[in-house]
Order: C-alpha cells, then structure tokens, then sequence
C-alpha cells in the first residue's frame, strides 16, 4: 500500500446485539472481525473489530465494528470517535430495539456527520413486514443524522443488497473532505499488544495530523516518551499515516504494561492531562433529572473516566436541557477544545448525555458567576479575534508566542495569522519582538501595565525624589514575574518609544523625569560639589559630611551626586569630583606617553595625593583600561 497522502476515511457500524452487523462487514470485506474465542463461542462481538475495505473505484477505507450488547457499550463507544459514516444495522426480524435506540443516543452526541441505514436479514421476513420495519426505523431516527437518510436492505446470507450499498458508500466516499493531514498528530489508543521480535503495538484512528516511522511522541496521560518504528495502515506497511486512517504504530521504549486503552498519542507537549475540562453539556430528553456534582462516566476518545459534574449556573440539569458545566475527573484526562463526549449513569450504566470540551485545561471556577458564564460563551462561539483577545486577557504577565497563543485560544494557527492581523490593524494587540520572534500581548493589558507602573513610579519619585528612577528588577519582580531579561527590556524599550517611562542605566522613570531639588536643596549640594572640586586629591571624607536640608540623608545624596555624574565614587570613603578625575586621568595617560610607565609613588607626587586616595584611582584606571598593572607599574592598556 502506498504511505502517499489520499482520501482516507472510517465507516463504522452501530446497532444492537446480534443484528447482523459483524456479518454485513464480513460480507462487504470478506473478514470476520469477531477475534476473541468469546466472540466465536456466544456469536457476539465483544470488543471492537476492524477491517479494510476497498471500495469499487479504489478508495481504500477502514471499517470499525462495534459490539451490540448492552454490557459492551463502553467498547463501542471506544469506537465510535473518529467515524466519517456510520451504518446503523436493524435486524428485519427484530426492528428498533434498546441498544438501537442507545446506539442512536450516542451517534447523535458525538455527532458522527454521516448516516445509512442498514436494514439486515431480510432473507428472514417477507416484503410486508420489511415494509413495516422500514417505517418503524424512520419513525425512530427522527432528529437524528439518520433522518432522511437513504435505506438499504440486505442479506450477508445471500449477498443481496451488498453490491448496492457498497456502490453507494463510494458515492459518498467521493464526496467526503479529505482531513487535514496539516499540524500535529493525535491517536486515541484502542488496542494494546505485543508482537513477539517487534514490542508493543498500539492501534487506533489518527483523528488529525499525520505520524512518520522515527516521529518522536508522547503517551499521555503518563508523559512517556517514545518513537514510531513501524507503521502498518490496514495491515501492510508505510512510512506515513495521514489524519482518517486506521493505524497499528509499532512504539520503542516502551513496555506493553505501560499503555492502556484510552491513552492518547502526539507530539510531546502539545496537550496536556488535566483533572477538568470546561463543557457544553446536554442531557438526553429520556434520561432522568441531573444533579450537581453527579457522578459519571465520561466517554472521551478511547476513555472512559469516573468524574462529577459541577453545574455551573444551576443546581439540577432536567431532560433535553443544555448547560456550562466543568467536569472534575477522578483520574488525568486528555482532551482538546472541541473533542465530542458521553456521559453514562455511575450505577446503572445508561447514556444520560453528552457534548463538546470548550476548555480542556481550566482553572476552577465559581458557581453561580455571570462573568465565567460569560466567559465559556467567548469560548465556546467566539470568532477567532474574541478567542485571541480572552487568551492574551488570561494569560496574566505572560506574554504569548504564536505557537502558545493558538493553543491557548484554541484555534488552529491557520486562523492565527488572520486574526492578529485584524487585531493589529484594529489596534487591540501589541506585538513585541525578540531576536526575530514575535510575542503577543493585548492594547488593554498593555495599557493597563503603563498606568500601574506610573502608578508606582510616581509614588517612589514623591519618596525618592533624589534618585534617578527606580531599579528596573524591582518592577520586574512585581510586573513581569517570569519574563526573561531579553523580553523584558523589549518590554521596556516599547515603553520608552512610546514616551511612557525612560530608562537610565538600571533605573525606570516616569518619561522626562529628572531628580527634583528646591532652592535650599539646590544650594546646599552646590557647597558640597564645591568641597570636593577644591579638594583635588585630597578631597574631604564623605562619613564627615553634614547636611541640614530637607530629604538629605547622607547616602541619597551621594547617589545623587553619582548619578549626576557630578561624583565618581572609588570606594565606599574615597570619593572625587568627576572634573578633577577626568583631569588626574588625562595627567596619567599624559605622563605615560612621555614615560611609559610610572609607580604608584610618581603618580601620588604627580597629582598632589597620598596612597590612600592614588590606590583606589589606579584601581579604577586599570577597570576603564585606561592602564594595565605590570608587576608594581602600570603601562597604557594600549
């Protein structure tokens, strides 16, 4: 079989116990999908069964077999999801019976797109009967994708009818979208095994994307890590399997005890396991009233989980009502915004109701709140530019990559693009880039961040009216949590285009913002800078200085004097004005021109100081690279 990309697409069966559906795929295929010993004994399936079909204009499509009976329901529904058309099977001689009926039930939840109604065994009753048969099973699929649907009777006995509903389903199969086979793969386990000399082998339908053999993937919801070596699709081997087929993937390093039916197959870390999931619930109009926080079975892809239902708007979902709920399971589940869902009765198992994931890793929410109603609404029929902007308004400090934005507004990136750019053009979003990646962030929150720094920079300006600003980290710390330097300072450097905030150094300011003094302030440190000036190399010791102005506290203003640049602080008592450093620098390099060299005592003669001063001032020469220390002299660094 060729691995190249086609029209792939699942056709299963549905309908109750013993009504012929095992024969009729037999029939059509030629393969008997009962595979267990218990299977051929009681002459019912009891577990899923799959077989290849080719259809007559070559399509090749795969058929899902699903048990009848009432106590294997869970295995049916394990097959259900990921069926493009399901044929529901009546037997002539029965008609419509219970898990005809359930059958029904769990089709339209999942809502499986497309129907065929399978009248079987029609080699049993005559003409009359049949016609009445016919009549009851429209009656019963009112409402349901069944509802108009064509109606094809049959014998697998004797073959009659087969010609005909195969010429039909290729019909369809014609018509039918091919899956996007773009994006990442996804696979619901449905089967389990080993292969003695191979290892463990998975099988199920890849709902979407496509796997290659050497694709590194991940089980979830334990996290294991693995690698595809072997692909077979309907039994023969391929390199490629594409969204719609049936596949068996042959896994390294791991061990068949490992997984389990219900597992699910992908890219490492693009889904992740969540004890709840935000839901759009419908209970069946024959089920019975629900309570908050009853207890269920969830039935999700291949799944089946223990969970409670916590309804969020009321305290009881009545029959054929439709409500927000969130799901609290009992063990990690794995879904995705959309995947399709059943509810069955903890005790006695019946199907009570189902619908779409709207969240598939929420935060717990409260009852009874508008907002969060509100919220799943956005969520659940939102456009493309509502989702985006709800997922950059959740987010909280961070700021989002295109990846990491499509994901958490749960829409393919093929409608990101789009979307921010509609967003842009409306001036809802900013986008900060680092080293060629953008990162997305919304105009409110942006704005909202502006007023609250200037909030508090305004408030650190009124305490420290001396200091050129506050440190940067310290509104990192309380702002941005979490972001890298190099997105923060984009961050900051959009600010500052903006005329928002101005960086100095390490400190943020309010745009246009200089340290204030007043009159008094103004006077007393042009004395102070006047000491120092005079003072040379042999200024005064800064411990010694007294002040007597408003907001003078010693440390304040020699921080002033730094930043001004007015001071150059050498060590924590050895301070110059920054003109008689520049001047005793520029005597250094002057003498090493003529010289090449001096010590320690030329310099102290050379500029009228004493070691105590000339020490910590080579130091800083050596730090600039004005000089370079060779043994007790310095040289120039160049």
């Amino acid at each position: 079989m060729s691995g190249k990309m086609g029209k792939h697409f699942i056709i299963g069966t549905a309908g109750h116990v013993d009504h012929g559906k095992t024969m009729l795929v037999k029939a059509m295929t030629g393969k008997d999908t009962d595979r267990l010993k218990e299977e051929k004994e009681r002459g019912i399936s009891i577990e899923l069964g799959f077989a290849p079909i080719r259809l007559p204009s070559g399509i090749l499509a795969g058929i899902v077999d699903v048990p009848g009976h009432e106590r294997f329901i869970k295995n049916m529904l394990a097959g259900v999801g990921g069926m493009d058309l399901v044929l529901l099977v009546i037997a002539a001689d029965e008609g419509v019976m219970p898990q005809t009926t359930e059958h029904l039930d769990i089709i339209k939840l999942l809502q499986v797109p497309q129907g065929i109604i399978v009248i079987s065994k029609i080699d049993l009753v005559d003409a009359d009967w049949l016609d009445l048969v016919e009549e009851e099973i429209k009656e019963a699929v009112k409402g349901t994708v069944f509802d108009g649907a064509p109606v094809f009777r049959v014998s697998s006995t004797t073959g009659e009818g087969i010609r005909e509903l195969l010429d039909y389903i290729d019909q369809m199969a014609a018509k039918m979208k091919v899956r996007p086979s773009t994006g990442w793969p996804r696979l619901a386990i449905d089967r389990v095994f080993t292969i003695a000399g191979f290892g463990t082998v998975v099988t199920g339908t890849l709902i979407e994307g496509k796997v290659k053999v050497g694709d590194p993937l991940e089980i979830l919801p334990k996290g294991l890590e693995t690698r595809v070596r072997n692909i077979q699709v309907h039994g023969e081997k391929v390199n490629e399997a594409y969204a719609g087929q049936r596949v068996a993937l042959n896994l390294a390093n791991v061990e068949v005890e490992e997984v389990r039916r219900g597992d699910v197959l992908t890219w490492p870390g693009r889904l992740k396991p969540s004890h709840r999931i935000d839901v759009k619930l419908q209970l069946l109009e024959n089920a019975r009233q629900l309570s908050h926080r009853a207890r269920v079975r969830v039935h999700i892809g291949t799944s089946e989980i223990l969970a409670r239902i916590i309804l969020l708007d009321r305290d009881e979902l009545n029959p054929g009502e439709v409500a927000y709920a969130q799901v609290e399971c009992e063990e990690p589940i794995v879904a995705a915004k959309g995947d399709r869902f059943v509810i069955r009765s903890y005790s006695p198992m019946h199907t009570i109701g189902g619908g779409t994931v709207i969240d598939a890793n929420p935060a717990k929410h409260k009852r009874f709140r508008p907002d969060v109603i509100e919220a799943l609404a956005t969520k659940e029929k939102g456009t493309p530019e509502e989702l985006v902007i709800q997922a950059l308004g959740t987010a909280g400090a961070e700021l989002l990559a295109h990846e990491a934005l499509a994901k958490a507004a749960g829409i393919p990136e093929t409608e990101l693009a789009p979307a921010l750019e509609s967003l842009k053009k409306a001036g809802k979003i900013r986008v900060i880039s680092v080293e060629g990646k953008q990162f997305y962030i919304s105009d409110d929150k942006f704005q909202q961040w502006a007023r609250d720094i200037t909030g508090v920079l305004e408030e650190y300006h009124r305490k420290f009216p001396l200091r050129p600003g506050m440190p940067k980290e310290e509104i990192r710390s309380r702002f941005f949590p979490g972001i890298n330097n190099k997105l923060y300072n984009a961050i900051l450097q959009v600010f500052e285009e903006e005329q928002k905030f101005t960086l100095t150094g390490d400190s943020l300011a309010l745009f246009g913002y200089v340290p204030r003094v007043d009159p008094e302030q103004a006077k007393e440190l042009a004395a102070v800078a006047e000491q120092f000036l005079q003072g040379e190399f042999q200024p005064p010791a800064w411990k010694d200085m007294v002040f007597t102005g408003k907001d003078m506290d010693p440390e304040e203003v020699l921080n002033y004097f730094v930043n001004q640049n007015i001071l150059v602080k050498l060590e924590d008592n050895v301070i110059l004005h920054r003109d008689v450093f520049e001047k005793g620098k520029q005597k250094i390099i002057d003498y090493l021109k003529e010289k090449g060299e001096i010590t320690l005592a030329e310099a102290r003669d050379l500029l009228n100081s004493s070691r105590k001063y000339i020490l910590p001032f080579l130091n800083r020469l050596d730090k600039e690279k004005v000089t370079r220390r060779v043994e007790d002299k310095r040289i120039l660094y160049k």
